[in-house]
């Protein structure tokens, strides 16, 4: 039997809310962190994936307190990230519950931060979170983005996540910003060319409309596959997308 394939929902949360909206824009409530993380949970969750998506000052007291409620109501890792910018900030959130931290732009600003999580904290610990495009300024044909798909990095994405993994990054959440909220999809050719060279997991995420997408990312080269529009909204749950899973061969938990 292989390694199982995991199934994570993700929150977005701002202002103690979680919210979503398409290519990262016109951002809509979805419902209460807590509640919703409970339910995925029950649901069969295998782990969940917060992201602060304001990060700022004011919010990051308002996200210790979700995360730190969330840790206490479900009992599957939690990765948390947005904001997250020195081991400090880890230790944090390592200490209201948080099993895992995703780091973006922090460490596109100041790459040895990963090395630094990863030292004091171990592998394990570290997610980059790489929030992807389709470019032709760079030789992959893919860009790395912050601030939410807005800004376009310099950063030829296929580099940079071969870097983050020689620094320490434990796993990759590759994000696609074209494919994000679409629900047309995941990116398949992006989710096997960051698989090609990563010797890590990699989690796909951006682009699940339906219950038959998930099976062709694992496919792709994915070991987890995130999606957060279609659990918020109830189009379909945990449970079934691990049926679905399992019709084409998936193991799942």
């Amino acid at each position: 039997m292989g390694v199982a394939t995991r199934v994570i929902p993700c929150l977005d949360v701002s202002g103690g809310r979680v919210v979503k909206g398409v290519n990262f824009e016109n951002l809509r409530e979805m419902g209460d962190p807590v509640e919703l993380a409970r339910a995925y949970y029950e649901q069969g969750a295998d782990e969940l994936t917060f992201l602060d998506v304001s990060a700022t000052v004011d919010e990051r007291s308002t996200m210790y307190d979700v995360v730190k409620r969330t840790a206490e109501a479900v009992f599957v890792p939690l990765t948390v990230g947005g904001g997250v910018r020195t081991v400090d900030d880890v230790a944090r959130l390592q200490g209201v519950g948080a099993d895992k931290v995703g780091v973006n732009s922090a460490g596109i600003a100041r790459p040895e931060l990963l090395g630094e999580i990863a030292d004091r904290f171990g592998a394990q610990c570290l997610v980059l979170s790489l929030d992807i495009k389709r470019s032709d300024r760079t030789p992959s044909g893919f860009v790395v983005t912050t601030h939410g798909g807005r800004r376009e990095t310099d950063l030829d994405a296929l580099a940079w996540a071969r870097e983050a993994v020689e620094r320490g990054a434990g796993e990759l959440l590759v994000n696609s910003i074209d494919a994000d909220g679409t629900k047309s999809g995941f990116d398949l050719e992006l989710i096997s060319a960051v698989r090609d060279l990563a010797s890590v997991p990699v989690i796909a995420s951006g682009g699940a409309g339906d219950v038959s997408h998930f099976a062709p990312a694992v496919e792709a080269g994915a070991d987890a596959v995130l999606a957060a529009t279609v659990f918020h909204s109830g189009q379909m749950t945990i449970s079934q997308v691990k049926e679905a899973l399992r019709r084409e061969g998936i193991v799942t938990r």
